[in-house]
């Protein structure tokens, strides 16, 4: 089913409120867009330009506030939000500045307006307004307390299925690479044509393709396509964020480019196993940490990670979000967590492999979202 039933977000507010009360909140302040999604379910493309600001104003008591541009009022009325309150945007001047501060004003008096101010959080506002706006206000901005990434870092049963049919429409196009990439071929039109298979296998669109191919692996796993031939002995990288939903995939997969090489398919095999490791202890009461040292004791012997920083971050409407899969991030897991397991290994100067597989937290263990690889590399031909 596309979108939610209505409770979905009654309930998150309810949660949101509890937790506002708590921290003597009279408002909370969203301005970007997965924020604002999450308690609305307003969804568009819209967001990819930066003229317009967007405002959702969340009460201690009642129901949310869109505070928009006009462009947007019959796409927020489709949600199950009802007082909806427009500028004809953009106006230099007054960009919905005084329209925001009146409705903060109203809704939270002399209060306190949390603003999620922690890691990954960002104000989408212009600055120049912003101190306009902080200046109008009876009441102080302060932080949310981490009331927003406490909620979304665990799912329901109806966001995570979004994540897993995410996860079946990229393990589909995964399955057909085969047909797209041999040796020979361009690494750019391979990405192009990988896009075209997420997308006729039921991606909404395809925001994140990042890959590589080398001799026994790849530089890195962020570049995007160059125009280099595969060759026989390449494996090539292939990493997808595609969206269901609103919801993402974050996983990749590893081929070989002709038969394999004993160092290709020893690395591959190491990497399985330190995801298999990893979920063997990803239950609720696990930290972070924990599946951290889990993987690395198997890529590097437990050296304490490399320089990609992290073997694994939360999942769900973006690509990255919440814990991160490192020495310091002590977060205890629970039921409900989706979070993705991505250890890496060196196979030579400047050469690298990465497998990356998404689980989900249940209440005595793990479930894998991703079709799980196998530990033997695919060969193409």
């Amino acid at each position: 089913m596309r979108g939610f039933a209505r409770a979905e977000y009654e309930a998150r507010l309810t949660k949101a409120q509890a937790l506002m009360a708590a921290h003597d909140l009279s408002a909370l302040l969203l301005t970007t867009e997965a924020e604002i999604r999450y308690f609305t379910g307003f969804l568009t493309r819209f967001w990819e330009s930066p003229s317009r600001p967007w405002y959702l104003v969340l009460p201690v008591a009642g129901l949310p506030v869109a505070v928009i541009p006009s462009i947007g009022a019959a796409l927020m009325a489709q949600t199950w939000v009802s007082d909806i309150r427009t500028w004809r945007a953009p106006v230099p001047l007054d960009d919905g500045v005084s329209l925001l501060t009146d409705t903060l004003n109203e809704v939270a008096g002399s209060g306190r307006i949390g603003l999620p101010s922690g890691p990954e959080t960002f104000l989408r506002v212009p600055q120049g307004d912003w101190a306009r706006i902080t200046a109008a206000l009876n009441g102080v901005v302060v932080s949310d307390g981490g009331i927003t990434a406490q909620l979304r870092a665990v799912k329901s049963h109806a966001e995570i299925a979004k994540i897993e049919t995410a996860c079946a429409i990229a393990g589909r196009a995964f399955a057909r690479v085969p047909q797209i990439a041999r040796q020979g071929r361009a690494l750019s039109a391979v990405f192009r044509d990988f896009q075209g298979l997420l997308l006729a296998e039921g991606a909404d669109w395809v925001p994140y393709l990042a890959g590589g191919a080398g001799p026994d692996g790849y530089g890195d796993v962020i570049s995007p396509a160059s125009d280099r031939l595969l060759m026989q002995g390449d494996v090539l990288m292939l990493d997808t964020g595609a969206v269901f939903d609103g919801y993402f995939c974050d996983y990749d997969r590893n081929f070989a480019v002709g038969p394999a090489s004993q160092l290709a398919r020893d690395t591959h095999a190491h990497l399985i196993d330190a995801v298999d490791a990893a979920a063997d202890i990803a239950r609720p009461g696990t930290t972070a940490a924990e599946l951290f040292h889990a993987m690395d004791k198997i890529v590097t012997g437990g050296a304490g990670g490399s320089d990609a920083g992290r073997l694994g971050h939360g999942l769900g409407m973006q690509l990255t979000e919440g814990l991160s899969l490192i020495v310091s991030d002590h977060t205890v897991l629970v039921p409900g967590m989706v979070i993705t397991l991505e250890p890496g290994m060196d196979t030579g100067t400047d050469r690298i492999m990465v497998h990356e597989e998404d689980i989900a937290i249940t209440e005595t263990g793990c479930r894998f979202l991703s079709p799980r690889a196998d530990r033997t590399l695919t060969q193409l031909s």
